[in-house]
């Protein structure tokens, strides 16, 4: 019997087991993922996409995070910020009547930048990262030296009721009970048309153009959606005997830090206030 059946991608506990099993996979394998793929697909451009929800009201220490990443000029990236109005232009421009209804039934900001990521990194490729990320180093060019899809690995501890460490995900003694293991989405950094998003994408346009009012952000458009894309593919690719055309990163950390003592976190800009997460 398969152990990950079609569909499988839809129930958390067999998606989290899945999930660590390539972690593991690609422990077990760390270089030869990146020298099969790398020929055959395009290069990440450098492209740097953002989002805050209204531009006329970005907090200072959200500013200061943005500013961040503004050495990167001198490396060639062009940079892409959206609101609200410009990425529901970009929506209409680049996609159809679908992606614009759905966008607009994201009902929180949010919410309406994860869809907004998706929709340019699939048309253009490039490296979305969040607004409260600070850039600590050199580390971003390792994420650019091939053109496979990159994301970050995470882990929840239930029984610890937070998440673990970055460096202890990849400990091969670690185990599956009484966690879940899935992907961020954030950062992400992909060549265009990458099969992982274009599945993301058309999964979150379903899920918010369907029958429920009120879809619940992480599972619809956020790290919940992504992750079932990335299985998705990933078993696929099993089956049909191909190499991961992606990378769970592992020193995302030495990479850019996420700034957790901002003040919109207190107020309903954060979607953890909203949802009661």
């Amino acid at each position: 019997m398969d152990s990950y059946p079609l569909g499988f991608e839809e129930c958390e506990d067999l998606r989290s087991t899945f999930i660590r099993d390539i972690t593991l996979q690609q422990l077990a394998n760390s270089t030869e993922t990146a020298e099969r793929c790398c020929p055959e697909l395009a290069v990440i451009p450098r492209k740097l996409v953002r989002y805050w929800h209204d531009p006329s009201d970005i907090p200072g220490d959200v500013r200061t995070c943005l500013e961040s990443w503004d050495c990167l000029a001198d490396e060639g990236f062009e940079f892409h910020m959206f609101d609200d109005a410009s990425a529901a232009a970009y929506i209409a421009g680049a996609f159809g009547l679908r992606e614009c209804r759905a966008f607009a039934r994201c009902s929180h900001p949010a919410m309406r930048c994860d869809y907004l990521r998706m929709c340019f990194v699939l048309a253009e490729g490039g490296f979305y990262v969040d607004a409260d990320d600070v850039l600590l180093g050199e580390g971003w060019r390792h994420i650019f030296r091939n053109g496979t899809l990159k994301v970050q690995p995470m882990c929840y501890d239930i029984t610890a009721c937070g998440m673990m460490r970055a460096a202890d995900i990849w400990r091969s003694d670690l185990s599956s009970k009484g966690r879940v293991f899935y992907v961020n989405n954030d950062p992400i950094a992909a060549p265009a048309d990458h099969p992982v998003l274009r599945r993301a994408l058309t999964r979150a346009t379903e899920k918010l153009l369907g029958e429920d009012p009120f879809p619940e952000i992480q599972s619809t458009t956020g790290p919940g959606n992504l992750t079932a894309a990335l299985a998705a593919h990933a078993r696929h690719l099993q089956i049909e005997g191909l190499p991961f055309d992606f990378e769970l990163l592992r020193d995302w950390e030495s990479i850019a830090e996420m700034r957790w003592n901002l003040s919109y976190r207190a107020d309903f800009r954060n979607w953890r206030n909203v949802y009661g997460c």
